[in-house]
């Protein structure tokens, strides 16, 4: 899966299947990374909206840290972590926020999306009107952005 593929797959997932921002970049991030955990999937759930509905740090964001996580990190005592894992991540984070996002050098989803997630009324005023297409752009250069990080080395 090119990052380009990643990309029109995330935008997808978010536009037209309703996953969540941090779901769909860890499904595709998964894919490129040739694992299908669905748990995973279904635990990034909770980090969409900023948080867990909160508005704090980008679920799509979240996502790409987790799958850098995947690559890098470990989930048993005798494996070992790549540290290359911190440089990617503040990679990441760094272009997320000043080339994705670019917005004042926030990262967090309130500000980004303009929606208090707290309020029923203004979650469904944000996929109903225009502010969800931000989003899935946001999404999308975001897998592409996971794609071509993963694919270096």
């Amino acid at each position: 899966m090119t990052p380009k593929e990643m990309r029109k797959k995330a935008i997808e997932m978010m536009a037209g299947e309703r996953f969540h921002c941090s779901q769909a970049i860890a499904a595709v991030g998964q894919e490129k990374l040739g694992k299908g955990n669905d748990d995973v999937i279904r635990a990034m759930g909770a980090f969409g909206g900023g948080l867990g509905g909160n508005g704090e740090v980008c679920g799509a964001l979240a996502g790409g840290l987790a799958v850098l996580g995947l690559r890098y990190s470990r989930a048993h005592h005798d494996e070992k972590e790549n540290p290359k894992m911190w440089a990617d991540a503040r990679e990441m984070v760094q272009r997320f926020r000043d080339e994705i996002v670019n917005q004042a050098g926030t990262i967090n989803c309130r500000d980004i999306a303009g929606v208090d997630w707290t309020d029923r009324g203004e979650a469904r005023a944000f996929y109903q009107g225009d502010k969800v297409k931000k989003c899935i752009r946001i999404v999308g250069e975001t897998a592409m952005l996971v794609g071509e990080m993963l694919e270096r080395e």
